[in-house]
């Protein structure tokens, strides 16, 4: 794998491979291992859609009708059917990023050899993330912790070759003229495979994966910008020192001065604060910057690169 490749096997992914996927338009490659289970799992559906006992979602309806079963010749469309009929989301649309996001996240369901639908599935949703087609998924309509049920409607909507999608410039198009242009067949769910597409919660997650990208990019920008202030106020970078931080102890103020002291490492201008106006302390607001920022989450923290000996402020 290199830095422009994801490959989704049937273990778990990391947040990284989410917005390397989500942001950075990296490519997504499904393992042999996966394909493999994908097929296995299928190959137990379709040992149980040929039997007479009835399995829900698979040879009943849904829901309230889980007792109602579904001839064969009608399953298909019973699972086309809960795909439009739960793609009604409403208002603005969802950013690209969080579409992108929620579909990498229910590939990495799909091809963990769980749901029981077919390798043809997963390859297309990969396809579609490889193509940027990044289907329109609208901001109201998803029911959170009991399913992201019309957002993920609507991307399999357009695995169907139905709705709309946004295309890799931009431009918003019928999701059928985007396949075809870009050479994907849409899917003719089978048995179980609606039912897959749509009941999860990759919708919220991939939010939140994302926010914490933010949040830790965020808290480094905090650390680089205190650092930056004690240097030009030619404050001293020994309350900073690990083993002051270590008596607390607090995981996240120790990380912060962390941080702080690898901006500031090789500076010549910290330390100066008694040459010209002799003061016993730095100002509250610098001196004690790494329990304030500190304060927060340890998994929303990132190191930022450090600097050798004399080599300046990287700005």
């Amino acid at each position: 794998m290199d830095m422009h490749t994801v490959v989704v096997g049937t273990a778990g992914t990391t947040a990284e491979d989410v917005v390397a996927v989500a942001r950075g338009g990296a490519r997504v490659e499904l393992a042999e291992e996966a394909l493999a289970a994908v097929a296995a799992a299928r190959r137990v559906i379709d040992d149980l859609a040929a039997k007479p006992e009835p399995v829900y979602g698979v040879s009943t309806g849904f829901g309230a009708l889980a007792v109602r079963h579904i001839s064969p010749d009608l399953r298909a469309q019973l699972q086309r059917n809960i795909v439009r009929s739960h793609a009604a989301g409403m208002g603005p649309r969802v950013e690209r990023e969080v579409v992108r996001g929620l579909m990498f996240l229910r590939l990495k369901t799909l091809a963990s050899g769980h749901t029981g639908v077919r390798p043809v599935v997963v390859e297309t949703m990969a396809a579609l993330l490889n193509a940027g087609i990044t289907p329109v998924v609208h901001e109201y309509g998803s029911l959170g912790c009991s399913g992201d049920l019309a957002p993920l409607s609507h991307c399999a909507l357009a695995l169907m070759g139905e709705g709309e999608a946004e295309g890799p410039d931009g431009e918003v198009r019928p999701a059928a003229e985007l396949l075809a242009a870009h050479g994907i067949e849409p899917v003719e769910l089978r048995e179980k495979e609606g039912l897959a597409l749509l009941n999860g919660t990759d919708g919220m997650l991939g939010m939140l994966v994302m926010a914490c990208a933010d949040l830790a990019r965020l808290y480094t920008v905090a650390d680089v910008t205190a650092a930056l202030s004690l240097e030009a106020l030619l404050g001293t970078d020994r309350v900073l020192a690990p083993e002051l931080h270590a008596i607390r102890p607090h995981p996240g103020q120790a990380a912060s001065a962390d941080n702080m002291l690898r901006v500031l490492d090789g500076s010549g201008l910290t330390g100066h604060h008694q040459d010209d106006a002799p003061r016993v302390q730095d100002a509250y607001s610098i001196r004690c910057a790494p329990q304030v920022a500190g304060a927060g989450p340890g998994h929303a923290r990132a190191r930022p690169p450090g600097r050798g000996p004399g080599t300046g402020v990287r700005r």
